[in-house]
């Protein structure tokens, strides 16, 4: 059982900047792709970023291409989520969330992720 806890939400102005965390605990984190989602208000859940259980492959939503950047530290059982240039689009709660990695890829929809955060709220303003 994976524990995902998520940090570094808040409020930014557009063309601003911020760095979300995601620790994990419990499990073998190196086990685990690792995905980040989002979820706005009225909104489904979507998917934003992946990184590869070995951190040397990521994937991205064309929304956020160019502008966030997903990482991982394995021997801190950490993950991160740089998020650049913001816009009030990217208002939403984010999800980090963890997979068993028995696919080389990591998932791209939520229903293929095992594990999740309680989500952490950023807020994007005009």
């Amino acid at each position: 059982q994976v524990q995902l806890v998520e940090s570094g939400g808040g409020l930014v102005q557009a063309g601003g900047s911020l760095s979300l965390s995601c620790a994990a605990s419990g499990g073998t984190f190196s086990d685990h792709h690792m995905g980040w989602f989002r979820q706005a208000p009225g909104k489904e859940r979507e998917f934003v970023a992946a990184i590869r259980r070995t951190g040397n492959s990521a994937y991205y939503a064309d929304s956020v291409k160019g502008r966030f950047t997903i990482s991982r530290d394995n021997a801190k059982n950490a993950a991160y989520l740089q998020m650049n240039s913001l816009k009030s689009e990217d208002t939403a709660v984010y999800y980090c969330a963890a997979a068993y990695a028995s696919s080389f890829y990591p998932p791209r929809v939520a229903n293929g992720y095992d594990y999740w955060g309680q989500g952490t709220l950023v807020t994007v303003s005009p």
